[in-house]
C-alpha cells in the first residue's frame, strides 16, 4: 500500500513528549497509530475503512478519544504556535464547518444557519498563514463574538490586526487601541464616521483564507462527524499541526 501515510521519525520526535507514559502492559507503537489517526482524518473516512497497515482500527479510535479527552492534541497545537516565531502581524476571521447529520447543539457548538447545522471556525493566523488561535462555537454566532474570546489572549508582540468588515465595532477597536494594537479593518458601510485603514495592508488578509482553504483540504474537517466538540476540535489541531508546523 504505497498511499499509506506515516510520520517520519523527526515528528514523532517533536510531539512524543506530549504523549502520556504507558503504565503496565507496553502500549503499541504510536507512530503507526497517530499515522493511522492522521490517515482517517485527512481523508475523510469512517474508523473501520482504516488501512489495515495501521492496525486494527478500533484501536486507532480508542487511541484517538483517549488522547483527545486528555488534552495530547491541544497541547501539540499550543506548544507548536510557542515554539515559531513571534509575528507583529496576525489576521483574524471564521468560516462555517458543516456538520453531517448530526442532532444536538450547545455544548456541542452545532447550530442552525441558511446553509443547514454548521459549526463555526474562528481563527486568528500569522503573516505567514498559519494558524495561532482557535476557537469554536455554534455555525450561528457572528465573528464579533468569536473575537471577543481570540483578541483577548494575543501575543505581547502584536502591533496589527487585519480583520473584514464583520470585526468593525467601537468596541473591538478599543481593545486593540488599550494594547497600542493597530486595526486594519474596513468601515460597514452603514458607518456614519469611517475609520481610516490601510488598503494595502488590509489585501494580505488573503493569507487567512488560504490557511481555511487548505484546512478544509483534511475531509473530516471540512464536514464534521464528530458529534463532541472536543474530539471534533482535536481533529483541527491534528490538521493544523500537520499542514503547517509538522511539515517534511
Amino acid at each position: 500500500m504505497s498511499d499509506v501515510f506515516m510520520l517520519s521519525e523527526s515528528q514523532m520526535e517533536r510531539i512524543e513528549p506530549f504523549f502520556p507514559l504507558a503504565h503496565g502492559v507496553p502500549r503499541v507503537n504510536d507512530r503507526r497509530v497517530l499515522s493511522g489517526i492522521v490517515y482517517v482524518i485527512r481523508n475523510g473516512l469512517q474508523w473501520k475503512d482504516a488501512p489495515k497497515a495501521y492496525g486494527p482500527h478500533k484501536t486507532l479510535y480508542n487511541c484517538f478519544i483517549r488522547w483527545s479527552r486528555l488534552g495530547v492534541f491541544d497541547r501539540i497545537f499550543v506548544a507548536l504556535t510557542e515554539q515559531a516565531s513571534r509575528p507583529k502581524r496576525l489576521m483574524i476571521d471564521a468560516t462555517h464547518l458543516k456538520a453531517h447529520r448530526k442532532r444536538g447543539f450547545s455544548p456541542r457548538h452545532i447550530g442552525r444557519t441558511k446553509g443547514g447545522l454548521n459549526s463555526k471556525l474562528h481563527a486568528v493566523c500569522d503573516d505567514q498563514g498559519r494558524p495561532v488561535r482557535l476557537h469554536l462555537t455554534a455555525g450561528q454566532v457572528s465573528d464579533f463574538r468569536g473575537a471577543d474570546v481570540l483578541l483577548a489572549d494575543l501575543p505581547d508582540e502584536t502591533e496589527e490586526v487585519i480583520g473584514d468588515r464583520g470585526y468593525d465595532s467601537n468596541q473591538i477597536r478599543l481593545l486593540l487601541a488599550d494594547r497600542n494594537i493597530t486595526a486594519c479593518i474596513p468601515p460597514k458601510k452603514n458607518r456614519k464616521s469611517k475609520p481610516p485603514y490601510d488598503w494595502h495592508l488590509y489585501k494580505k488578509r488573503h493569507l487567512i483564507e488560504n490557511m481555511f482553504a487548505k484546512l478544509k483540504d483534511w475531509r473530516r474537517v471540512a464536514t464534521r462527524y464528530d458529534r463532541c466538540a472536543h474530539t471534533f476540535m482535536s481533529a483541527i489541531h491534528i490538521a493544523v499541526s500537520f499542514i503547517f508546523y509538522l511539515k517534511k
